[in-house]
């Protein structure tokens, strides 16, 4: 006689279980705002396998990363990848991201330099605000065959390569050259006096080695022609220029300048209102697994802050890697913090001077 009670629990309960099913389904996806390349579809596939959650992908970039979460109060994605000087400014005046809980992120998996340097860059009131993924740098391609005694930004000025080198005419330029003259940029930050005197020294150096330069870059394709065919035998230059031109004359290498390559690194980051933040972690840990995070390295062009990540990548793409990139040049490397309001626009200047100098 109890046969018609134990159908209605029965029921409910099956009924109570198709409504957690239902819930859980939905909690177990991943809404993730990233960059081209950095989420590939079999990662996401390995990631589903591995743990139930699927990873629902959107292309963006620093910018539509920002206007995204600002018109949503940091809802719509449960994980971000903005660039890490890119995130301070951004959650000061809009409040969208929430601190990272760094006991929930496998710190042994990380470059040690690129997890603290993130760190420190990402940091507001205390509190850390991102963790490294894929990074990159500028550097120095150098036709080693030609001008194999170029070692650092300032040996672009040796008068006997006049006319043969090139770079841009862009912020790096200014903070790489003033590195390679024994100044730290990065420091005067926050004291514009200061940061004015690095900038006329800089400004003198390089109205000075104007004669060296053959033409000031803006895109890759013109950099790249111009190394291929001989124009010139330096340059200032994102290290996958040179890695490609490499590939075609082995004599063209990038190198870490004395100095420190100066290094751009897009982050994990949470959007304040994020759904799934337990699955973001596991994302998080997930793709910084050495063998994964060549697989995001094979698919973005760039390097990961995971370490021993390049031991699975191609041969050649591991070989041109380690001969530009040895520990002690990775730790030497100078990560471009937030940039205060009012920088730009004295920078702006420089380079204005120095196009127009004689």
């Amino acid at each position: 006689m109890f046969k018609p009670k134990t159908h209605f629990l029965t029921s409910v309960l099956v009924s109570t279980g198709l409504v957690l099913a239902a819930t859980s389904a939905h909690a177990e996806t991943l809404r993730l705002l990233t960059w081209g390349g950095y989420a590939p579809e079999k990662v996401v596939e390995m990631f589903k396998a591995e743990t139930g959650i699927s990873v629902e992908v959107t292309n963006s970039n620093n910018e539509e990363m920002i206007s995204k979460l600002r018109a949503t109060g940091g809802a719509g994605f449960d994980l971000a990848q903005p660039s890490q000087d890119r995130i301070t400014s951004a959650q000061a005046e809009y409040d969208i991201y929430k601190p990272i809980d760094l006991t929930k992120i496998d710190a042994t998996q990380m470059i040690t330099s690129m997890l603290e340097g993130t760190k420190k860059n990402t940091a507001l009131n205390g509190k850390v605000y991102g963790v490294p993924h894929v990074w990159g740098t500028s550097a120095l391609t150098v036709n080693t065959a030609k001008a194999g005694d170029i070692k650092d930004y300032l040996d672009l000025c040796n008068p006997k390569y006049a006319g043969k080198v090139t770079y841009r005419m862009k912020r790096p330029t200014l903070i790489a050259f003033a590195f390679s003259m024994g100044m730290d940029p990065f420091a005067a930050y926050n004291d514009k006096a200061k940061y004015q005197e690095i900038l006329d020294k800089v400004q003198a150096k390089l109205i000075e080695c104007k004669p060296n330069v053959k033409a000031y870059w803006s895109g890759g394709d013109a950099l790249i022609n111009l190394i291929r065919s001989d124009e010139v035998v330096a340059a200032m230059a994102w290290d996958g220029s040179g890695w490609k031109v490499h590939a075609e004359k082995p004599e063209v290498k990038t190198i870490a300048p004395t100095s420190g390559a100066l290094g751009w690194i897009d982050t994990f980051a949470l959007p304040k209102k994020t759904k799934a933040e337990d699955a973001a972690y596991k994302w998080i840990n997930f793709v910084m697994q050495p063998k994964i995070a060549a697989m995001i390295t094979e698919a973005a062009g760039n390097f990961t802050a995971a370490k021993d990540g390049d031991k699975y990548v191609t041969e050649a793409k591991r070989k041109v890697y380690q001969d530009t990139f040895s520990a002690a040049a990775i730790d030497n490397i100078k990560w471009y913090p937030p940039v205060p309001a009012g920088l730009e626009d004295m920078e702006g200047k420089v380079m204005d001077r120095v196009q127009a100098a004689k």
